[in-house]
């Protein structure tokens, strides 16, 4: 296991968008204005729900944000599949978290449910993800299940959420 904080400010998140927290070829977090969380406010290899890891992390909202412009006009919403991106960037993140080698990427989910919108009046979302399954051979993979809420709502939630590691190509 590396020895990382388990916990990570906006400028540690940052980091790891630029490759500079788990070094090049690895894990990456996405730059703004995709990288969707704004801290991570705690993160394990054995805690959560199954005791295989997890991730809580929150993200500001903020009425001028990007998408809400676009998104619709007149009907302004956060994109479902921004609050799903935002989970599998939490699940990538604990792969490189615990040491393991390699870029993220999505590699599918099992099941979506979408019950609330993030509209411009909400103040915060939080993500927590919890792990199922950890594979740690040729293939590094996690699977966990996800829960977004807005403001304390659950408004979405997932089930065998993968992301794998992979070699830089």
């Amino acid at each position: 296991m590396a020895d990382y904080p388990t916990s990570f400010d906006k400028e540690a998140l940052l980091a790891c968008a630029r490759g500079e927290l788990f070094g090049p070829g690895n894990a990456q977090l996405p730059l703004p204005p995709m990288l969707m969380m704004d801290r991570i406010t705690d993160i394990s290899a054995d805690g959560g729900l199954h005791g295989k890891g997890h991730v809580v992390a929150e993200f500001d909202i903020h009425p001028d944000l990007w998408f809400f412009e676009c998104h619709f006009p007149g009907n302004p919403v956060m994109p479902g599949c921004l609050g799903l991106d935002g989970l599998w960037q939490l699940t990538g993140f604990n792969l490189g978290w615990r040491g393991w080698q390699g870029q993220g990427f999505a590699l599918g989910v099992g099941e979506v449910k979408l019950s609330g919108m993030v509209r411009p009046d909400r103040k915060l979302i939080t993500y927590h993800v919890d792990f199922t399954r950890v594979i740690d051979r040729r293939l590094k993979m996690g699977v966990a299940d996800g829960r977004v809420f807005a403001d304390g709502e659950e408004i979405y939630s997932v089930k065998d959420m993968k992301v794998g590691l992979a070699a830089a190509a």
